[in-house]
């Protein structure tokens, strides 16, 4: 028998094995090219060990002359901290042309899916950038706060004293959605499990959706300016600007739990910096609130200069009511932005950091080009180092795992 029929002939179960050992998506790909039997029967992402990847939407020349196509660039977070000079260096970006995001807003990122808004037709579309495959959760238009939409035109309901708004359609497809999650993949066979959350509107409300459910329904309570959500353990929680954490149980028609925790991180009022949340379930069944201290610079009439000075992190541990500060994440990192904030073992590179993209969508011109707060805040020092400062994207980068 030669070598390569050796090679081929290796059960399934162990080769599923191998991958197990592979930390590196490099090494995978390298793998996978052992022979053809080994190309065919592992799949393009390693379902093994997830890897973290970076989106970088950055449109290629020919994109800014003709505004067809856009090119992005995907890195893995293991190298992300192996440069001391250059953060990502060529040979560790993966280039795949993905027409499928020009001229549309990505709004989230959960099991390793893309959620975006295409702005000209108000879909809410999920994209896995590696297979391609599309899912479409319910549209823009049966969101609670959208009355009625006549072509080019639309009224929405402000929920607010000031009533209602007539406005163009595709601004109102730009800026009526934040923030996009779901509790899995849209996989088919556990569809009846699905649920979509959106933070939506002008006062950043929560609404839901379930499988064959034809509109968006609002949360049952007068929550406002959430500015993050999750799935966690038969639960959705979520989080204010002013730090109040919402609880709400999935089974039982999303009522609110009615608690009082104390310990909650009080919001610092200064002009000049601005306080900004996330929410992370953890495997030991507590949930951590991490507070992103931004420092703000005004130029004209835009909050447009802006960059992240430290970060705050506090513990509530499972079935406690008291919130605890935390200064150490051990072997752990944390990643947010607009994506499904979430904790991750540290494998390739070294715990206790916070990776971080920006999820300021209210803070761009709406025809600016984006230079986004991206870095790395380390807890050892409190040293918080930015990357990628001098690159344009066409909308937020956003991280996936896969």
């Amino acid at each position: 028998m030669g070598g390569d029929d050796q090679w081929a002939s290796i059960h399934q179960d162990i080769l599923n094995q191998l991958t197990k050992r592979f930390h590196s998506y490099d090494e995978y790909l390298q793998l996978r090219l052992v022979c053809k039997q080994w190309n065919f029967n592992l799949s393009l992402i390693p379902s093994g060990n997830k890897v973290l990847w970076l989106l970088l939407p950055i449109p290629t020349v020919a994109a800014e002359r003709s505004s067809k196509k856009a090119k992005i660039h995907v890195g893995t977070i293991s190298k992300l901290t192996q440069r001391r000079t250059r953060i990502l260096e060529e040979k560790e970006i993966y280039h795949l042309t993905m027409p499928e995001l020009q001229n549309n807003l990505v709004r989230g990122s959960c099991h390793g899916w893309i959620i975006m808004v295409l702005i000209y037709e108000g879909t809410i579309r999920m994209l896995n950038p590696f297979t391609k495959v599309c899912f479409d959760l319910l549209p823009i238009s049966t969101l609670p706060n959208v009355i009625d939409i006549h072509g080019d035109k639309c009224i929405i309901d402000l929920e607010s004293t000031y009533g209602t708004l007539e406005m163009d359609t595709i601004s109102m497809h730009k800026i009526n959605v934040y923030k996009v999650i779901t509790n899995s993949a849209p996989n088919n066979d556990r569809y009846n499990d699905f649920m979509a959350v959106v933070i939506y509107g002008g006062y950043r409300k929560l609404a839901f959706y379930k499988a064959n459910d034809t509109r968006w329904i609002k949360f049952p309570t007068s929550h406002k300016m959430i500015v993050d959500v999750i799935f966690f353990q038969e639960k959705v929680y979520a989080v204010d600007f002013d730090h109040q954490l919402y609880e709400f149980h999935i089974k039982k028609k999303l009522e609110p739990v009615r608690r009082i925790y104390e310990g909650t991180p009080l919001y610092q009022h200064d002009t000049n910096i601005m306080q900004y949340s996330y929410l992370i379930g953890c495997d030991d069944g507590s949930l951590l609130m991490v507070v992103r201290h931004i420092r703000l610079t005004k130029h004209t009439e835009w909050w447009r200069y802006y960059k992240t000075i430290k970060f705050d992190i506090y513990k509530l541990n499972k079935n406690a009511k008291v919130w605890s500060r935390i200064y150490d994440l051990g072997t752990y990192v944390l990643v947010v932005g607009l994506n499904s904030s979430i904790q991750i073992l540290a494998s390739n590179c070294k715990g206790n950091k916070i990776y971080f993209t920006d999820g300021m969508v209210g803070l761009h011109p709406d025809d600016d080009i984006w230079r986004h707060d991206i870095g790395i805040f380390n807890l050892k020092d409190n040293s918080c180092r930015r990357v990628l400062s001098d690159v344009n994207f066409f909308c937020p980068p956003v991280w996936i795992l896969s």
